[in-house]
């Protein structure tokens, strides 16, 4: 089902979030994944936990977690650095440390550590591929799912035309930046400066909107040196290979997961592949954000906050 601004105001209408509850302290640490060692971070506070998936692959939660505040507001959030990335352990480069099975596992440990009958998946970009993994591996563990600029459930023809509309939203001198950045970030002496400058143009490779990378918050660059070198070279390449040319789509027909997808109007991942989630799932909803592209929750606040809380209220744990 798809859906615009006339659900959010109807949804709106019908419900009304709790008032926030004292935030309790944050907290982090290391819990065991699949043989390896995951960081974990919470935030927020409140009865409802949510388990949140950071994008990639390669990247880790530090750009999330400012950025998602106002669901903290009313929610625990549950981060963690997914395996070989981050502040997780580091991993070898060896593609059989990170097939989907294993960040499934992961997912799975994480369950477990904290006591979780059963997950809200809240997940953004390539964060999906696992949430749709491990609901398919899992679906009894599994009672909401939120997508927030998500991959499609088929590679189909993502990557070429995606290629395509970021080389035509970038100039020839950007274009020739990024990749001096990316080589920086593999060999250079400062990977994490090469990161800075790499995002400084890639978080928002849309020439006349400069100013929205200034609405986010979050640091893509808060790993280590290493850390950063290592998602670059190893675990985002390997878990890239890994999903190969994916399909979740009859495994998905399993997962009744009630699922709400967010997606900008403006976002390089095509949205007509982004709308087969909603026939691939039994109960999926779309939202499309207007004005919005890769981060919709920063873009468009006004929209995208109000209708995650209706959803959430509307399906209870």
């Amino acid at each position: 089902m798809n859906a615009s601004l006339p659900w959010i105001a109807l949804a709106l209408a019908a419900c009304h979030p709790a008032p926030p509850t004292a935030p309790a302290a944050p907290t982090e640490g290391q819990l065991p994944g699949d043989g390896t060692s995951l960081y974990y971070r919470t935030t927020g506070g409140g009865p409802d936990v949510l388990v949140m998936i950071h994008g990639g692959p390669g990247m880790d939660s530090g750009y999330m977690i400012p950025d998602f505040g106002p669901l903290a507001a009313h929610h625990r959030l549950v981060f963690y650095d997914q395996r070989g990335s981050g502040r997780s352990e580091l991993l070898r480069d060896d593609p059989a440390l990170f097939t989907m099975a294993r960040h499934v596992a992961d997912l799975e440990a994480l369950r477990v550590h904290f006591g979780l009958e059963r997950m809200t998946l809240v997940a953004h970009s390539f964060g999906p591929a696992i949430a749709a993994s491990y609901a398919i591996a899992h679906p009894d563990r599994v009672a909401r799912m939120i997508f927030l600029g998500p991959v499609p459930p088929r590679a189909g023809d993502l990557w070429t035309r995606y290629g395509n509309t970021l080389d035509a939203r970038l100039t020839a001198a950007q274009g020739a930046e990024l990749a001096r950045q990316e080589a920086a970030m593999l060999h250079g002496p400062d990977p994490v400066a090469a990161c800075r400058a790499y995002w400084a143009i890639g978080v928002v490779p849309r020439v006349d909107r400069p100013a929205l990378a200034a609405k986010i918050t979050g640091d893509f660059c808060s790993a280590p040196p290493a850390a950063i070198r290592a998602g670059m070279a190893i675990a985002g390449p390997r878990t890239t290979e890994a999903l190969g040319d994916w399909d979740f789509r009859a495994g998905l027909a399993r997962v009744a997961a009630p699922t709400l997808i967010v997606h900008g109007e403006s976002d390089a991942i095509p949205m007509d592949l982004v709308e087969e989630w909603t026939t691939a799932l039994p109960d999926a909803r779309l939202v499309k954000v207007p004005g919005a592209s890769h981060f919709p929750y920063v873009e468009r606040p006004d929209l995208v906050w109000p209708a995650i809380e209706a959803f959430l209220q509307a399906h209870p744990r």
